[in-house]
């Protein structure tokens, strides 16, 4: 596998050992295009690993851990600014296009529709047909109606949910909500709690992740463009 960190530095040191096996104008040719390539690929490698882990007695390397409090800042800004903000949010939720449906199921499920129907039932005893119910059985006369009661009323209500006029009325009240100033402030305290857990080393980590093997080309153009810099340098010298 093609190691864009390693491959470029071992290949500027070959150059360099056949430089020495080689004649001139040949040996200074082939030298300086391999001393070339090896101080830039060597260099941005060098760039590359200080980007992320300190070296000893090299300023500013290791930025990534360095300025770690400046990285949750920015992180934090951008998520509030571009991604979270009050304006983002209501008209993410209030936009009429694609609008996703608010699934309200797990609370149509927890409804007791039972409590529902006792309700029912206690308002027809204690109304004017309460005395013509008694003489027919009282409550018990009711209670083979619960089941099916229950079944029609959990469709009316799921219909009633899955409505437009429902919908567009929910996702209104959300984009209000999202709005308010009490869900901003509470959508940054939990980014604020999330990001004081991070450690600068999975900080580091995440951004090696992201960038790392990105960089890598910058190692292996750096010698590309070193040994060419080195050929050019090489040729001045030999030639008249």
């Amino acid at each position: 596998m093609f190691n864009k960190h390693l491959t470029p530095n071992l290949i500027a040191l070959a150059l360099i050992g056949i430089s020495f096996v080689l004649a001139d104008p040949w040996h200074a040719l082939v030298l300086s295009t391999g001393l070339f390539a090896l101080s830039g690929a060597l260099t941005n490698w060098l760039a590359v690993h200080m980007l992320f882990e300190r070296v000893p007695g090299l300023y500013g390397s290791g930025v990534i851990t360095l300025h770690f409090e400046e990285f949750k800042a920015g992180i934090l800004r951008m998520v509030h600014d571009e991604l979270f903000s009050a304006n983002n949010v209501e008209r993410l939720l209030s936009s009429d296009t694609a609008a996703p449906m608010v699934n309200l199921e797990p609370m149509m499920d927890a409804i007791d529709l039972d409590a529902a129907y006792d309700q029912l039932v206690a308002t027809i005893v204690e109304s004017s047909f309460g005395s013509m119910l008694a003489m027919v059985g009282g409550e018990a006369a009711l209670q083979p109606l619960r089941e099916p009661f229950k079944v029609r009323m959990h469709a009316f209500l799921e219909n009633t949910a899955k409505s437009p006029r429902v919908q567009a009325l929910i996702t209104e009240q959300l984009g209000k909500a999202a709005a308010s100033e009490q869900f901003v402030n509470k959508l940054d305290q939990l980014l604020r709690a999330r990001l004081d857990e991070m450690t600068p080393e999975m900080v580091r980590d995440i951004m090696q992740r992201m960038i790392r093997a990105h960089l890598g080309w910058l190692v292996v153009w750096g010698g590309v463009f070193g040994g060419l810099i080195g050929l050019a340098a090489g040729l001045l010298k030999v030639l008249p």
